[in-house]
């Protein structure tokens, strides 16, 4: 069982590691998103530097690599009668963000985890899934900044599931979701920290919805 576990959290981080990002940038312009707008691999810049389609194209592919392992591998490795399923499928959320957030390709300097955290909630709790979008579309039309908007919908997620889980979310049956419940949204609050950063100063971007390529350098 640990050497599936292990196996298992290698293939998801590896899936969630793909930076399509990244990939996305080279292939449409030739440019590195590490190097433009706000300086990082996920759909939000990949929207501002390459234009708002490839920003959603970037946005289904990292949800669906966060989905697909999610709801594939640990069968895979577990098997469907396996009393340790519930458990190992969110093993392989957890990798796979981190994957997304942490990958091993682009020295460890990824993306923020939304969108693919996304495709793993779908699996793991859709309910929480519909709360945290519900979240963050009032928090965007409401202050316009995706980067809070993101935050608050992990935080949404997070107390959602732990409410559902009541009145023990770390039972013996429940503690893998009660530790992703916790871990997730702070992994995505810390990996905001350059957004907050802006925040404070008041140099955040706000959102426009205009398909308008931005081409300017990271803010430090």
């Amino acid at each position: 069982m640990l050497i599936n576990a292990i196996f298992l959290t290698i293939f998801s981080y590896l899936a969630g590691s793909i930076p399509f990002g990244f990939i996305i940038g080279k292939v449409v312009k030739g440019v590195d998103l590490r190097q433009l707008g706000s300086g990082n691999i996920g759909a939000t810049n990949a929207g501002r530097v390459l234009g708002k389609k490839w920003g959603i194209v970037c946005l289904i592919l990292d949800a669906l690599k966060g989905l697909f392992p999610v709801a594939f591998l640990p069968q895979q490795f577990f098997g469907s009668e396996s009393p340790w399923l519930a458990h190992a499928t969110v093993l392989a959320g957890v990798s796979t963000i981190i994957g997304h957030m942490f990958p091993c390709w682009l020295g460890f300097r990824g993306g923020k985890g939304v969108a693919t955290s996304l495709g793993v909630l779908a699996i793991i709790s859709p309910w929480g899934l519909l709360v945290a979008a519900m979240t963050f579309f009032s928090s965007l039309s409401i202050w316009r900044f995706v980067s809070v908007s993101s935050m608050l919908a992990a935080i949404g997620f997070g107390t959602f599931e732990l409410i559902r889980l009541r009145p023990n979310p770390f039972s013996e049956a429940t503690w893998s979701q009660g530790l992703f419940a916790v871990m997730v949204p702070l992994l995505i609050i810390v990996q905001h920290r350059s957004n907050i950063s802006r925040l404070l100063k008041g140099e955040e971007l706000r959102f426009t919805g205009k398909d308008k390529p931005a081409d300017e350098k990271p803010v430090p």
